[in-house]
């Protein structure tokens, strides 16, 4: 997993936003600096914003994990497809519909963080099984062709997106 973000021919449409949150490291270093509990700097600032939203129908901090952890479970059982060589085209997924049927509002910031980092344990194991050809392999989701290098960092830079909404969005709530 030596390879760089900067080092695919293309990056893929819509996912390069997720892509580029990253720092331009091999994989493996990428993995290592963006652990969960990294991603999500300030707990306490999670945990006392409790359900508060900043706008009618926008997700609470929980919904927002359990969306990552969702995403995260999609991205690499694609990777995992493609990897293998399998040629079958992956369905999208609509992720209001997924928020809309969980449980997170029977469970806490700490449970949903010690999810997140035990399923990116076993990402990173996955990722790790990869060699360089199996990480050059694409295939399709949806209406995207992607890598399974892209997709390694997609999952990286998607929680990055997710906290920096947070920041900009959720954490001045607690200053009001």
């Amino acid at each position: 997993m030596t390879q760089k973000w900067s080092d695919m021919p293309e990056l893929p449409d819509f996912f390069d936003r997720y892509i580029k949150k990253v720092d331009d490291l091999p994989l493996n270093e990428a993995f290592e600096q963006n652990k969960p509990h990294d991603i999500m700097a300030d707990l306490d600032k999670l945990k006392a914003l409790k359900d508060k939203v900043y706008a009618p129908e926008k997700w609470t901090v929980k919904d927002i994990l359990q969306h990552i952890i969702d995403t995260e479970r999609i991205l690499t059982y694609r990777a995992l497809r493609f990897a293998r060589n399998d040629k079958t085209v992956l369905p999208g997924f609509e992720e209001d519909d997924f928020a809309k049927n969980t449980t997170t509002k029977d469970r806490t910031v700490d449970d949903l963080m010690e999810e997140w980092e035990i399923l990116r344990m076993s990402t990173e194991l996955l990722f790790k099984s990869f060699n360089d050809e199996m990480l050059s392999r694409k295939g399709k989701a949806f209406t995207s062709h992607l890598s399974v290098l892209a997709l390694g960092f997609v999952v990286i830079g998607h929680p990055i997106h997710h906290y920096k909404v947070l920041e900009e969005r959720y954490f001045p709530l607690l200053e009001a």
